[in-house]
């Protein structure tokens, strides 16, 4: 045993309080590294155990070390006396193993450097995880640090708080910037990552963040959520687009953005390097919010296409004169404005959009007989276009003709698809409940009839349960046969199983046994019935009884589906109640752009008119399927939005007390008066709700709601 210095202790706990570190773990790490030292210092082999020991009130140092109780000792490293082993345990026997004192001269010395070690890696792993924690809280926030290096490899070096550095990569800086040592710089924090070197804190000046972050900061009203972003489409450096709304009637939120003579905007453009920001307004309405998109370009229409086995494309039409305007140089504002709507966007000139709806009705005969108007108009549509062909110019009223000549085909056109989608989802719909529920929860992998090559083919076509496959021949056998590698043999093999194949039919809930006494009850309260009925029918005599009679039960019938109704409508406003009540109230107050979910996600949703966590988690409680359902929200979507609502952790709130009629606690309703604050239940809300009440001059009061 050997002993260290005697201020060890002192300086020990002293360190630890300053460096705000655990005792226990430190303790445990310097008794790991001395039974380590003790290893390297002997040649110990690594299956005999060892153990370190350290008394912080003595200073001493202890090495126990596994060894076998012999007679004659070979190898003191793993060997000792029957005699020397008694001192440490009184049941050792020869033969056995025992942990003995094994300290080597001199280790109180190798302890110290030990500890010392031990204590300044501990500390540089504290600090590290200080620095990632701290950081991480900041994700997706805009700080300020000064470059420490530029232009190399892994980008611009950034100097920041607490001794970190953060770095902006190459596809994250925005094009065109220069920066020199020490200029101070902003720029937001997009990720951090962990690294043997410590934490890896991940800056961008492009990212669509950043620009939400700059606006909220210079206008007042979005970080007040006065005016709420909806959208931001961004091409760092070159362009961007903005989606705006008011949350708050008699707002004008692209000019609130704007500020007077553009000096909140001018702001933002600066710190951008140039770079050019347009502020639209959002609008529910997609024809009007995509014709926004495309600003400054002016649009003669906009024709939406929602199929369902491809990705919705809107096709817009502009003059000659606004085509290039529309599309951008390079396609810049058609891009941008495709990502910031979520639609493909296929810009059309008026000339070319006139030529293809005269050939929709040459080639669709349907479409024709729908349209004998069109038709009749189509030789002057026809001598407009061959007079722009020969490069003659074409009059005002001649492009008003031609656009209202196209706009009606497209018209038409769209609604004759919506018909022809409505009526296959329908088909499908019909075909898919003849199917068993159970074909579509048993995956094409799980039948041992179906060869290996035909479930691969099969499988690489996306077909993946016994039902959709099932289904997909019901619908168009072709599709399924006409697949590369489908041979004969193949088609035979797939007819056999699916023949073979048997399904059990869902189980019917029993319904529930009446009661004997309920049920004698019952019958005899239907006895009674059937005779005084058969009493009244006798009594019956005249033709008008009859009429009287019958009025009577429709009255009743009509009074028992009202009761009905009220009994549905009841329980519909419990189950209302019972969801809400299951839902953090803390999750109403959180907004959906405080979440993590992407912005694509987020997008969505907000357009879809949920604007906190607490509403979604409500919907998809009460009607998942009015979330899964939403525009262009698939898998991935729905993934995303899973993940992000599983990390959400809300504190729970406390008991809230017994509120009078007046909806106050009647022990605070002394102190409530003299703060000057009335709180009223509002049944449409759900809540108490506070009012402010301000003193007239003639000792009145004038209440106003506080939200």
């Amino acid at each position: 045993m050997s002993k260290i210095d005697n201020n060890f202790s002192n300086a020990f706990n002293a360190l630890l309080e300053e460096k705000q570190l655990p005792k226990d773990v430190i303790l445990d790490a310097i008794e790991s590294a001395m039974a380590s030292a003790y290893r390297r210092a002997v040649n110990a082999s690594s299956a005999q155990e060892v153990i370190g020991k350290i008394d912080l009130e003595s200073g001493e140092v202890a090495i126990l070390a596994e060894k076998e109780v012999v007679e004659d000792v070979q190898d003191e490293r793993t060997e000792t006396t029957l005699e020397e082993a008694l001192k440490f345990d009184e049941e050792a026997e020869l033969g056995g193993m025992v942990l003995v004192d094994s300290t080597p001269a001199n280790f109180g010395r190798v302890a110290a450097q030990t500890a010392r070690q031990v204590i300044q890696q501990r500390l540089r792993e504290a600090e590290r995880a200080v620095q990632a924690e701290h950081f991480e809280k900041q994700i997706g926030e805009i700080i300020s640090g000064v470059v420490q290096a530029s232009g190399g490899r892994r980008g611009i070096t950034v100097g920041l708080d607490m001794k970190a550095e953060g770095t902006i990569p190459h596809n994250q800086k925005i094009p065109g910037e220069r920066f020199r040592v020490h200029d101070r710089i902003r720029c937001v924090i997009l990720e951090v990552k962990d690294s043997p070197r410590g934490p890896q804190i991940i800056l961008s000046r492009g990212h669509g963040s950043f620009l939400r972050r700059l606006l909220e900061n210079e206008v007042p009203e979005i970080y007040h959520g006065v005016v709420e972003i909806r959208g931001i489409s961004r091409e760092p450096g070159r362009r961007a687009k903005v989606a705006v709304s008011a949350m708050q009637e008699g707002i004008d939120p692209v000019g609130a953005c704007v500020g007077i003579r553009g000096v909140r905007i001018q702001n933002i453009v600066r710190e951008l390097h140039n770079e050019k920001i347009d502020i639209i307004e959002w609008n529910p309405d997609q024809v009007a919010y995509i014709t926004k998109a495309i600003s400054p370009a002016r649009v003669t229409g906009v024709y939406l296409s929602e199929p369902t086995d491809s990705a919705r494309t809107a096709t817009v039409v502009v003059t000659e004169d606004q085509l290039s305007l529309a599309i951008g140089r390079n396609g810049q504002n058609a891009r941008l404005a495709a990502k910031l709507t979520g639609w493909r966007i296929d810009i059309k000139s008026l000339v070319e959009a006139a030529t293809d709806s005269l050939s929709k009705l040459k080639e669709d005969t349907e479409l024709a007989e729908m349209m004998p108007k069109a038709v009749e108009q189509m030789p002057e549509i026809e001598a407009m276009l061959a007079k722009k062909t020969e490069g003659r110019s074409l009059s005002p009223e001649e492009y008003k003709v031609m656009g209202v000549f196209m706009d009606r085909v497209e018209r038409r056109t769209i609604e004759v698809q919506e018909e022809a989608e409505r009526v296959e989802q329908e088909k499908v719909s019909e075909i898919r409940s003849g199917i068993s529920p159970a074909a579509f929860d048993m995956e094409l992998g799980d039948v041992e009839t179906l060869k290996e090559h035909v479930f691969n083919i099969l499988f690489e076509a996306e077909y993946e349960t016994v039902g959709d496959l099932m289904l997909a021949l019901q619908l168009d056998p072709d599709k399924v046969f006409d697949l590369p590698g489908i041979g004969p043999k193949a088609i035979e093999n797939i007819t056999e199983v699916l023949a073979g194949m048997e399904f059990p039919e869902p189980e019917v809930e029993p319904e529930p046994e009446t009661e004997p006494e309920a049920e004698a009850e019952l019958e005899s309260e239907t006895e009674t019935e059937e005779v005084d009925t058969v009493e009244e029918v006798v009594e019956q005599e005249s033709e008008e009884d009859v009429v009287v009679e019958e009025s009577v039960v429709e009255e009743a019938l009509s009074e028992e589906v009202d009761r009905e109704e009220e009994e549905r409508k009841a329980e519909e406003e419990k189950r209302v109640a019972e969801i809400r009540a299951n839902i953090a109230p803390a999750a109403f107050d959180m907004a959906l752009d405080d979440t993590d979910f992407e912005e694509r996600v987020l997008s969505m949703l907000k357009g879809a008119g949920y604007k906190n966590v607490g509403d979604l988690m409500f919907s998809l409680q009460l009607d998942p399927g009015k979330v899964f359902d939403l525009p262009g929200f698939g898998i991935k979507a729905i993934e995303n939005m899973t993940e992000v609502l599983a990390t959400l952790s809300f504190p729970e709130e406390e008991d809230m007390p017994v509120l009078d009629e007046d909806g106050l606690d009647p022990e605070d309703k002394k102190k409530q008066r003299k703060k000057y604050v009335k709180y009223e239940y509002d049944p449409e809300l759900g809540e108490v709700v506070a009012q402010k009440r301000r003193k007239r001059a003639e000792d009145e009061w004038d209440d106003e709601v506080d939200w």
